[in-house]
């Protein structure tokens, strides 16, 4: 059986990782949550709170 050079691993490992954290970064990035529908309709309402010293 054949050996394979130190390089040859290291451009094999470079190689691998990149494609796995490219195809991550993919999928963070793309996914898109469904927010539920009563948070859809409510908006917030805040307060303005002036505080009188």
């Amino acid at each position: 059986m054949p050996q394979m050079a130190p390089i040859s691993w290291l451009s094999l490992f470079l190689l691998f990782s990149m494609i796995f954290i490219l195809f991550n970064l993919m999928n963070y990035f793309i996914y898109l949550p469904s927010m539920p529908k009563s948070k859809l309709s409510s908006k917030i309402v805040t307060k303005s709170m002036n505080w009188k010293w």
